[in-house]
């Protein structure tokens, strides 16, 4: 009898350490948490409640630091060591995992930047938002990410698709980022000359050479901001990032270097 109640218990505790890894396991893959995202008026919407959030450790460093905050999870960044935060959102054809899977954020990890790349609503793990059908509601949206994660004047890295994001938080609120980064994104002809002018943001503008639409389209208008500089990645496409991505690193590194 003594020997049948040791085994129960042995089995109850098997199946208490299961069930205990199990719940765990999912929070501990790739770096991955999903945050909440509040829109503008402080009312919630349940179609953007949640955001897939992706950011990068350097070899021995420790996890992650997250904690709960009013408006949702917000992400410890590095702000202390005096370098900027950098959020990457992403094109259409492509999601976080992107930024993850080209050693990006690792590498941005191991030279003291914290970076994150989240997936926008509607595409990778996150859910589709009705709130940001407009172009104010995408900037509300993109306003309250950075809230919610906690990073104040970050690098913004913005990719085709993204544009539509991008590009109208960058000319209403400018002065709440370090720098710009757009990688041949769409919808800049939807804005003018006089309007990019106002922007003092530092901006770099990335395109690959063997991107003969997007890229040299997207300069033209942007090349009214009045503090960026270019740099054509060679022998690249469209997702010069993904042609390059040695060239791609050294140019937004060089970028992040020279910002203060």
């Amino acid at each position: 009898m003594l020997l049948a109640r040791s085994h129960l218990g042995l089995l109850l505790l098997g199946a208490l350490l299961t069930l205990a890894l199990y719940l765990l396991l999912p929070a501990a893959q790739h770096g991955q948490r999903v945050v909440g995202a509040q829109p503008a008026g402080g009312k919630r919407d349940q179609q953007v409640t949640n955001i897939t959030v992706r950011t990068g450790m350097a070899a021995g460093e420790p996890p992650v630091f997250y904690r709960e905050a009013s408006a949702g999870r917000q992400v410890g960044s590095t702000a202390s060591l005096g370098r900027p935060d950098v959020l990457f959102l992403h094109g259409q054809a492509f999601t976080s995992k992107t930024w993850e899977a080209l050693g990006t954020l690792a590498l941005l990890a191991g030279e003291g930047y914290h970076a994150v790349a989240i997936d926008l609503p509607g595409y990778g793990d996150s859910p589709p938002a009705e709130t940001v059908a407009t172009e104010q509601g995408r900037v509300a949206f993109l306003n309250h990410v950075l809230q919610e994660l906690g990073m104040r004047r970050p690098i913004l890295v913005s990719p085709s698709m993204s544009g539509r994001f991008a590009l109208p938080f960058l000319l209403a609120w400018g002065d709440r980022l370090a720098g710009f980064v757009p990688v041949a994104p769409v919808g800049t002809k939807d804005y003018t000359a006089e309007q990019y002018r106002r922007v003092q943001t530092p901006t770099l503008i990335l395109y690959g050479d063997r991107d003969t639409s997007l890229g040299p389209q997207a300069l033209q208008s942007l090349r009214h901001l009045p503090r960026h500089r270019v740099a054509v990645v060679p022998d690249a496409g469209h997702a010069c990032y993904l042609d390059k991505p040695e060239d791609f690193h050294q140019a937004l590194l060089g970028f992040l270097r020279q910002l203060k």
